[in-house]
């Protein structure tokens, strides 16, 4: 059976975890309590056996699926044969007390009559466990109550029956007439969750997101596109760790059938940083402080030993397995939890802290004491790792090398230390940092460098060129216009563009990622591409290639890692915020905002 398009999914958020709800009304990926939980529907990785919950309109056409406003409300159109229903769906977002992970799904008859269909499949430890299912009472309210091992699910509305392993019902609505359906995730070990009115978690929910959004500072022709990106920044966000998740999925694929299929649901140190940055150039200070405390908690203690990626609580240890029991999206196998790259030494990623930590002191966010201490230790880790190889910032898997990229991070970030010392008067080392400097610069245009290819290289040595070179300018490295950012663009125009204008991240034919198979055009890389080409005078080419990143995003506004020319489809995980981050920057290029 073909898998649902990715793109015909929309993405709910609690800031804690996230739902998939396909355009057919089936909730096909939801992990309960956090992002990097069990799912207990996880369809969107093999088929209806291992879990999802369709609820939707008998014969149905849908007109019309939007968010509200600037929030994550869902309503959805639909018309059928005898009427009309509009079908609202949300994640009630947790505020003062209200501690529970839910989900709200409301049917409400607009024009004659319709008949909602329920098919429920409740499958934990994703889709491999059968919970145990019974009619019981929520606070006096009949229920379902699913369990197994730790994890109960709560279901309060009008209650499907059972059929096998699943439940189904038909529930039929006049007009004027609503039903909802609430569920409710609590410990099976623990009282039941408290059941607060739904039509108070709509309004608390609306406003909180209409309200955070209100403070957005964006303009320019991708205004709309800069707000639902920092919008889709937060849904990814644990709003009590402030640990941000590079995408709320696992394994989707970098190429259909392939098996580069990974689990992104963790947090980068990369992405947090990246976010800091789009936060600050949209006058978001208060909202990048959160990421900042989180950078600072994960790193604490382990500055000597720093990791790329962490939990969602800043733990360290992430070990990647396969789920043999899932076939995979398109056949995509295998499946993969836990990250087996956290372990990896990627060196360009204390620049990128050092980098959005220097943002946030220009946007004038200070630095408390302990904050630059760590910074000061990240330095030294930086220096004591100087001559290492690595792995790159696109995680490969193959022999290590010394990547251009990473060490023009490294540059920055001695460059960034110095600034902090001269413009904002902090203590450190600041003649030796110069040294340093002034050394990764010197081997960096000897050895990064390739005469014969009139490029800068992905890697020492080498005539491969790499997407991730784009950030040279992007850093302060060199200006965008000088001649050998200007030959190097156009080297990875020759090399790495496809033939309608989506940029890869290398060729994987040269075999250094150590991976079978190949992938897909990144998005990213193809709106630093747009970035490139604004800041180059070629605004008319950035402004036509912009329009068609964003036109390949699903209807509601998100994007993925990956998108396929060939097959006119997303690909890689979903909703990304690498995918996002590169379009705030990309739309940037065209207005008054500073990189």
């Amino acid at each position: 059976m073909a898998s649902t398009p990715i793109e015909q999914y929309a993405f709910l958020s609690d800031g804690q975890t996230g739902a998939l709800v396909s355009e057919a009304g089936s909730i096909d990926w939801l992990c309960f309590p956090r992002f990097d939980s069990e799912a207990l529907f996880t369809a969107l990785l093999g088929t209806e056996e291992h879990g999802r919950w369709l609820m939707a309109p008998r014969d149905g056409t849908l007109l019309s699926r939007t968010y509200r406003g600037d929030t994550f409300i869902l309503d959805s159109e639909w018309e059928t044969p005898t009427g009309k229903v509009t079908i609202t769906e949300f994640m009630p977002i947790n505020v003062g007390e209200m501690t529970s992970s839910d989900l709200v799904r409301t049917a409400t008859c607009t024009e004659g009559t319709v008949e909602i269909v329920h098919d429920l499949r409740f499958r934990f430890n994703y889709g491999a466990s059968v919970p145990w299912v019974e009619r019981a009472e929520l606070h006096g309210q009949p229920c379902l109550t699913a369990i197994a091992g730790p994890t109960a699910i709560h279901l309060v509305g009008p209650l499907p029956d059972p059929k096998g392993y699943s439940h189904g019902g038909t529930f039929t609505l006049g007009e004027g007439e609503a039903e909802s359906w609430h569920m409710l995730w609590s410990p099976s070990y623990e009282p039941a969750p408290q059941l607060d009115s739904i039509d108070m978690l709509e309004t608390v929910t609306e406003a909180n997101w209409s309200s955070w959004a209100s403070r957005i500072d964006a303009e320019g022709p991708y205004a709309d596109e800069i707000v639902r990106s920092l919008l889709i920044l937060r849904s990814l966000t644990d709003t009590k760790t402030g640990g941000i998740v590079a995408a709320a999925t696992t394994s989707l694929p970098e190429e259909f059938g392939g098996s580069r299929n990974w689990d992104y649901r963790y947090t980068w140190l990369r992405d947090s940083s990246l976010t800091i940055e789009a936060l600050v150039a949209h006058g978001f200070t208060d909202g990048a402080r959160a990421w900042r405390d989180w950078l600072l908690r994960a790193i604490a203690g382990d500055s000597h030993s720093l990791r790329i990626m962490y939990g969602l609580g800043g733990e360290r240890h992430l070990p990647e397995f396969e789920l043999d029991h899932l076939p995979g999206y398109e056949n995509s196998a295998p499946v993969r939890i836990g990250n087996g790259a956290a372990g990896q030494f990627q060196g360009d990623v204390v620049g990128e802290v050092m980098i959005a930590l220097d943002k946030l002191r220009k946007a004038g966010v200070a630095d408390d004491h302990r904050s630059w201490a760590l910074q000061k230790e990240l330095l030294i880790f930086a220096e004591e790792n100087l001559d290492r190889k690595e792995h790159g910032i696109w995680e490969m898997r193959g022999d290590l090398h010394y990547f251009t990229h990473s060490r023009v991070m490294i540059w920055a970030a001695f460059d960034r230390a110095i600034k902090a010392v001269e413009d904002h008067g902090f203590d450190g080392p600041v003649d030796h940092w110069k040294a340093l400097r002034a050394r990764l610069a010197d081997e960096i245009e000897e050895k990064g460098w390739n005469d014969e290819i009139n490029s800068y290289t992905q890697t020492y040595g080498s005539t491969e060129v790499d997407a991730s070179l784009l950030q040279l300018p992007q850093v302060g490295y060199l200006d965008y216009n000088d001649p050998r950012m200007l030959s190097t663009m156009a080297k990875i125009e020759e090399d790495l563009v496809d033939d309608q204008g989506f940029l890869h991240r290398y060729r994987t034919q040269s075999g250094k990622d150590g991976l079978t198979g190949n992938e897909y055009p990144f998005l990213i890389c193809t709106f630093w591409l747009v970035e490139q080409w604004a800041k180059t005078g070629r605004e008319a080419v950035a402004k036509d290639l912009m329009d068609r990143l964003v036109g390949v995003a699903s209807p509601p506004g998100l994007l993925a890692e990956e998108y396929s020319p060939a097959h006119g489809r997303l690909a890689g995980n979903y909703p990304q915020a690498f995918s996002h981050l590169g379009l705030i920057r990309a739309a940037d290029s065209f207005g008054t905002k500073q990189s």
